[in-house]
């Protein structure tokens, strides 16, 4: 273990529990000083419930905080900047509608006789920016500014407090590459003139090229703290999905030999800035295409592409040849275009209606509200699709959150098959449910695929992503990096290619 003299920052055996969820268990963090630091996992490993818990948002059950030798119990994100502890975020929390100058000092104003000493507040905002660099007018409103100097100026307002710790939480998902490299450069300036830095970002290339450290953590629990130069990428996604991909055997999968049929939809370099890269990718009749990449890789940024849930700013879509533009969810909607989102709790269900009205919800949506359902109709369909589903539920009119989650996931797939979309996007349809359930989603799947519906399928899970899919692309990064078929669909080639450096990405 390092000597004592070196830690800044030791949280020890953080314990904290939700109900129904053990969040964290006995989780031990270490932030030495002057290093950038890197907490990764995958989705609910505990990155952010640990946050929370360092800056005070979350009150852990048990545990302690040692900050420069002393221990603290911070109570509130303003008691960690008490501390020394200070956050930026990937949204930004300042006011476009004041200063520069303001936003740095705001809650802290200087004063002179019981007056704003505006000169001074001026003068101390330019040598905050000074130190880091950045040279602009703090007497310009912030929100003149681009969301890159934004970042900048948070960090800078941050360090100011005299910091001994600062969190940064995502600050690069909507930055170009110059500027990313400038805010690197910053970072390492702090670095290196004492302060420490958490960086979170689901970037891998970003984390090898600025950490120094890295701790993963996995189901709430803590894998292990590492050396980033000693840690091959492919070995730190095995420890974040909890798979030694290194002795994988080949896998005996069955690939469905069928007939190509037309390309339903086509995308040809579709992006959006600052949401995905531009990408090409083509869907046939009857064809599943499925996604695969860690978390935040870009894969549900490309299905809202898609759904219209996002707008693209480049490149065009082709439905059946035709060109088209999906500025909102109807739009894919009427074009016979279905998504299952990847939280169904809160983007999918409307808990406190009924299961029947939930799985007509669509159906409603497409006729407009002019059209009403009538109810022995509503009635009618809810039946149908309860038991093409298996959907195990007391009664179409008990309220859907009465349902277990695997049934709660059935709903909301009744409620697109009722539309007959000929495509059908399904994100993470099996997160968060039982193995019975998910077996019966992925047969689900694979038998509308059968029946000539096109399908995009989207998991964390990489074995249920080739079990279903005919062709897989690869994302990392928010790009689309490679596309395979076959007898090349095997999870260890797709883990080697998401854990390649981006000059040799296939």
């Amino acid at each position: 273990m390092e000597p004592n003299t070196d830690v800044i920052l030791r949280m020890s055996d953080i314990d904290i529990e939700f109900p129904g969820v053990h969040a964290l268990d006995s989780v031990d963090f270490t932030l030495r000083r002057n290093e950038i630091h890197s907490i990764m996992g995958e989705n609910g490993a505990g990155k952010s419930t640990l946050i929370k818990v360092l800056t005070g948002v979350y009150k852990k059950d048990r545990g302690s905080i040692t900050l420069d030798g002393v221990e603290i119990h911070p109570q509130s994100p303003l008691e960690a900047r008490y501390y020394g502890v200070n956050s930026v975020y990937q949204e930004i929390n300042l006011c476009d509608n004041l200063s520069v100058a303001e936003n740095i000092f705001i809650g802290r104003q200087k004063t002179r006789f019981g007056k704003i000493d505006w000169k001074s507040i001026r003068s101390g905002a330019e040598e905050a920016l000074r130190k880091l660099n950045i040279t602009v007018d703090v007497t310009r409103l912030l929100g003149s500014y681009s969301v890159a100097v934004k970042q900048m100026i948070a960090i800078a307002r941050a360090v100011d407090m005299n910091s001994k710790v600062l969190i940064l939480d995502e600050p690069t998902s909507s930055l170009d590459r110059p500027e990313v490299e400038q805010l690197f450069s910053t970072i390492r300036k702090l670095r290196d003139e004492g302060l420490s830095v958490i960086f979170i970002s689901h970037f891998l290339d970003q984390i090898y090229e600025l950490c120094d450290r890295v701790t993963v953590l996995r189901n709430g629990r803590l894998i292990g703290e590492y050396v980033l130069h000693d840690l091959p990428r492919l070995e730190l996604i095995s420890k974040m999905v909890g798979k030694d991909f290194s002795s994988l055997k080949n896998q005996n999968k069955s690939v469905r030999d069928k007939e190509r049929n037309e390309v339903f939809i086509e995308a040809k370099h579709l992006g959006k800035k600052h949401v995905v890269e531009p990408f090409d990718l083509s869907i046939h009749k009857g064809e599943t295409l499925g996604f695969a990449g860690l978390l935040g890789s870009g894969r549900t940024e490309v299905a809202n592409l898609l759904f219209g849930i996002e707008e693209a700013d480049n490149g065009e879509l082709l439905l059946q040849s035709h060109r088209k533009t999906f500025k909102k969810p109807r739009d894919a909607i009427n074009s016979l275009i279905a998504f299952c989102p990847e939280d169904r709790k809160k983007n999918g269900l409307i808990h406190d209606l009924s299961v029947r009205e939930n799985i007509i919800l669509a159906m409603q949506a497409k006729q407009g509200i002019f059209k009403y359902l009538p109810l022995k109709k509503q009635t009618e369909i809810a039946a149908e699709y309860i038991k093409k589903l298996g959907i195990v539920t007391p009664g179409a009119d008990i309220p859907v959150k009465n349902l277990s989650g695997g049934n709660q996931q059935k709903v909301i797939l009744a409620r697109w098959l009722v539309t007959n979309p000929s495509l059908l996007i399904l994100d993470e349809p099996t997160r968060g449910i039982d193995v019975a359930a998910k077996a019966e989603i992925m047969n689900l799947a694979m038998r509308l695929c059968d029946e000539g519906m096109s399908l995009v399928f989207i998991s964390s899970e990489i074995e249920e992503v080739i079990r279903c899919s005919d062709r897989v692309a690869v994302m990392r990064d928010r790009k689309k990096i490679a596309e395979i078929a076959g007898t090349d669909l095997e999870e260890e080639k797709i883990m080697k290619i998401i854990a390649a450096d981006s000059g040799s990405a296939a």
